[in-house]
């Protein structure tokens, strides 16, 4: 292996940046400087391989081989490395294995499937079934984008065939598809008979007699490949030479575009299927990223694959222009453990992350070589740990007194992820009930059970699956592996299953149960187990973070990647605890707090995670607003969920425009999907939830006792936000900023958290940080948040040694002790921060609780004072809401 030629750069920080065609490498580069005086250590890219036209994100990549054309190409991604050089700073690079963009032609690999089928090079690079259970689909590809059923597309004339030179493609609008070259036969004979051209009658039986594209045959494979290329180019020669002959063929084009018939004949003979759009949720015959079918899943788990999609990525960190790699979705692999243990040998001192999202209770895969993931488990226990406990009983109450409903978590979770499993994945849980029945026809004692009767099992299990996905894994010398983790969780999913529908058949719930764990000795069990796996990530990502999470709304700061909203809050003694454990575990791990998927900003979360410390107010203000505004509604539109889901919203992101909160609301109730969808949209529900939004926004007197409310919560909130920031910059980890987070941000989930980022202002308010200590009830620009930022930014980079080390709860006693996060790291720094302080102000504040120090003198990063022993947290928190300690030498 090629030795990197140049050491890791010191983690201090990440700072992630989204790059698109409006902020590409130039800009980035551009803000470097900017970064360095912050502190920041390494620059973290969204992905920036070429991406397809117009991609906002770069999670749609199109060609491996090439950078991203709109973000500035190669030479624009070469004055971005330079710039990180010139400033000593590394790079983070997002990877995407999983999947790939097959929205358009300029995904080459895709479209030499298409023209090709079974018989493309790439047949084997995506992960499609060419044998599904609907036969008229065998050996063709599903393409569902059509705009209404196939026959009225065809009827209207908008799908017709063109030739671009010697190229034949289907166009449909801005779809480009390419001919099967055995199928111009049709077209070429035709025009060898109008033109009387021997030589284009010559090229249509050699057009008919390439081998087919279902042989497996690698020698008549391997003629086809050479033959049809040979075979364009003496058709382009002809046409070059016979303006005749290239007449007769666009008369033959013309032809079959006008009688429907022919070019349905012609259709039909394609490697793949024109469809209409809806038609993807049901049928699709290739795996895709969640439902989206333009993202194909692809089988990085071959050799040839996995060399296609990381030979430009592992060419930069071989350079050392790449420290890092954060690995998106991993749990859609086919097999994670082994990737990962691939791409280890091939970086082995790269920084990897993954991006996982783990349950509460669930821990990383032991086999994973990782450094950890991309921070939502850490995100969700900081969240949890700023929710107050006391107001869980009262906001439950609010709920179901407001909604008229006391459907449980548990209750909208199961509802959730069925309706997703029979509308938005029923597509996917076909092929793994086909793959079933086939382990089921080879047993005799289950190969009576009806499609249904699978269909149902299966359905069951998903519904009550804990995690996104088990780990059990074959080889490559055919040796399996399940941990005790996977028995556990398959068991336990299959008891809720037969708890909630005691109507399943226990046998055939147990026989799935031990196919699901490689207790079957059946090649098609293994392949079942191997797929549910895939199946159940994008169950419960559809199901309950996108789905439940629009629809459980007691306090929605809960509703996070990665979270569980039926838990209200965490324990301090969790949080303590899975701290040390990291420290000594995953001491590397990425430290989030907002990211480009969160569905709400940090700040945002801290603002309505304080209702649970003013609950009997929260209901009084939410009972007296909807009186309020009862003039705004059309009848019973909106629903009381949709509006206490907007309440919560205006509170957390107030104040905020107009359009920022219609298109955040009209996203919301279509994720939703209880009255609308993106599927099957209501423009009249839509139209009353929006003009419930506008008579709102445009209300002065309501607008005026939001401002009153939102005001009694301002300076708590930001207290809580730098708590928050805190614990990111000082507990085990490496802390991630997203970018603008590092002041007050008001984002809502994408695309609003996409919003150009104004890094100028940031930039001058830098030097401006040492003048005074910021004071909260003022600080409107968020100077606050970017001081604590850059104060332990500079901690970190002056004692490496100490973030690096241990961490030890920091006893704290007294009346008010449960309100303080305290604790060291390697016994020289010291953090503080209070919790619950709206609550805390009601009660007088710290009065009567300290902190114990240990011996030293120890000096306050943000205020200079210097504090030692037993010190009054009234005292060491007076100047300043946050502490952050060092012990002198």
């Amino acid at each position: 292996m090629t030795a990197r030629p140049t050491g890791r750069r010191p983690l201090i920080c990440t700072y992630r940046v989204q790059l698109h065609a409006g902020f590409g490498f130039d800009d980035a580069a551009a803000i470097v400087p900017y970064l360095a005086d912050l502190g920041v250590s390494h620059l973290y890219c969204s992905p920036y391989l070429q991406a397809a036209p117009g991609s906002t994100h770069g999670y749609d990549v199109v060609d491996h081989d090439v950078v991203n054309r709109e973000l500035g190409g190669a030479a624009g991604h070469a004055r971005m490395i330079a710039a990180l050089e010139q400033y000593g700073l590394g790079q983070v690079v997002d990877v995407v294995p999983n999947h790939m963009s097959v929205a358009t032609a300029e995904n080459r690999w895709w479209w030499d499937v298409l023209e090709n089928g079974p018989a493309s090079r790439y047949a084997d690079h995506f992960d499609v079934d060419w044998d599904p259970p609907e036969a008229k689909l065998r050996n063709q590809v599903l393409v569902p984008v059509l705009g209404d059923q196939y026959g009225r597309v065809l009827d209207a004339g908008d799908i017709r065939v063109v030739r671009h030179g010697a190229e034949f493609v289907v166009e449909y609008f801005e779809h480009r598809f390419p001919i099967a070259p055995p199928t111009l036969d049709g077209l070429l004979s035709t025009a060898a008979d109008h033109a009387g051209d021997d030589t284009l009658a010559y090229l249509a039986d050699a057009h008919h007699d390439l081998p087919h594209a279902t042989t497996k045959n690698p020698e008549r494979l391997a003629r086809r490949q050479r033959d049809k290329q040979i075979l364009a180019d003496l058709l382009a020669r002809r046409l070059g030479e016979s303006p005749e002959s290239s007449a007769a063929i666009d008369g033959a084009i013309d032809t079959v575009n006008g009688d429907r018939v022919a070019l349905h004949q012609l259709l039909e003979r394609q490697n793949y299927r024109l469809a209409f759009w809806r038609t993807g949720s049901q049928e699709l015959d290739y795996r895709r990223f969640f439902d989206v079918t333009t993202l194909a899943g692809l089988r990085v788990e071959r050799t040839e694959v996995f060399e296609a999609v990381h030979a430009s990525i592992l060419d930069w960190y071989r350079r050392g222009q790449v420290d890092g790699l954060r690995i998106d979705h991993p749990d859609g692999l086919r097999d994670p453990a082994g990737y990962l243990q691939t791409l280890r040998e091939r970086a082995p001192e790269a920084w990897l992350l993954v991006e996982k999202i783990l349950e509460p209770g669930e821990s990383m895969p032991e086999d994973w070589p990782v450094d950890g993931t991309t921070g939502y488990d850490f995100m969700q226990q900081v969240d949890g740990l700023f929710v107050d406990p006391l107001g869980e009983a009262a906001l439950t109450e609010t709920l179901q007194a407001f909604t008229g409903s006391d459907e449980s978590y548990d209750e909208v979770v199961r509802r959730s992820k069925r309706d997703t499993l029979r509308l938005v994945l029923a597509a996917d849980v076909a092929r793994s009930t086909e793959q079933f029945h086939r382990v089921c026809e080879s047993q005799l004692r289950y190969r009576d059970f009806t499609r249904a009767d699978l269909r149902r099992t299966l359905t069951a299990v998903l519904v009550s699956f804990g995690v996104y996905r088990t780990y059990v894994r074959v080889d490559t010398d055919g040796r399996r592996f399940v941990d005790d983790t996977d028995r556990r969780t398959v068991r336990a999913a299959a008891d809720a299953a037969l708890a909630l529908d005691p109507s399943l058949d226990a046998e055939l719930l147990d026989f799935l149960v031990r196919a699901l764990l490689l207790d079957v000795a059946d090649d098609d069990a293994v392949e079942l187990a191997l797929r549910f796996q895939q199946l159940s990530g994008p169950a419960m990502a559809k199901g309950v973070e996108d789905t439940t999470f629009y629809r459980y709304l007691r306090l929605v700061s809960l509703n996070e990647v990665g979270g569980d909203p039926g838990r209200f809050g965490i324990e301090l003694d969790d949080f303590h605890r899975a701290n040390a454990d990291a420290a000594v575990t995953r001491p590397r791990r990425m430290l989030a707090s907002s990211t480009h998927d969160t569905k709400r900003s940090e700040d945002v979360r801290a603002r309505i995670s304080l209702l649970a410390e003013c609950p009997d107010e929260w209901a009084e203000t939410v009972a007296r607003w909807s009186a309020m505004n009862d003039r705004h509604r059309r009848g019973d539109l909106p629903d009381r969920a949709t509006e206490y889901l907007l309440y919560q919203t205006l509170v957390g992101t107030h104040p905020i425009s107009r359009d920022r909160i219609a298109e955040y609301l009209e996203k919301a109730v279509r994720e939703a999907k209880e009255h609308t969808s993106w599927l099957e949209p209501d423009g009249a529900y839509e139209s009353a939830v929006l003009g419930f939004v506008d008579g709102v926004v445009a209300d002065e007197s309501f607008m005026n006792d939001l401002d009153r409310f939102v005001a009694g919560v301002t300076e708590p909130a930001r207290e809580s936000s730098l708590g928050r920031l805190v614990l990111k910059l000082t507990c085990p980890g490496v802390p991630d900023v997203y970018q603008g987070t590092e002041l007050w941000t008001g984002e809502l989930v994408d695309p609003d958290n996409r919003r150009p980022v104004d890094h100028g202002r940031r930039a001058a308010l830098l030097p401006r940080l040492d003048r005074a200590v910021p004071d909260l009830s003022t600080d409107d620009d968020g100077r606050a948040k970017l001081f604590v930022l850059h104060r332990l930014l500079g901690l970190r980079r002056r004692r490496p040694d100490s973030f690096a080390g241990s961490y030890e709860r920091l006893p704290v006693e007294g009346r008010s002790e449960s309100h303080a996060i305290a604790f060291t790291r390697a016994d020289d720094v010291a953090v503080c921060v209070p919790r619950f302080t709206l609550r805390l102000r009601r009660r007088g504040g710290l009065a009567d609780t300290s902190m114990i120090l240990p011996a030293g003198t120890w000096t306050n990063v943000f205020t200079g004072e210097s504090v030692d022993g037993r010190v009054p947290l009234a005292q060491a928190l007076g100047s300043f809401p946050v502490g952050v300690w060092e012990r002198s030498a």
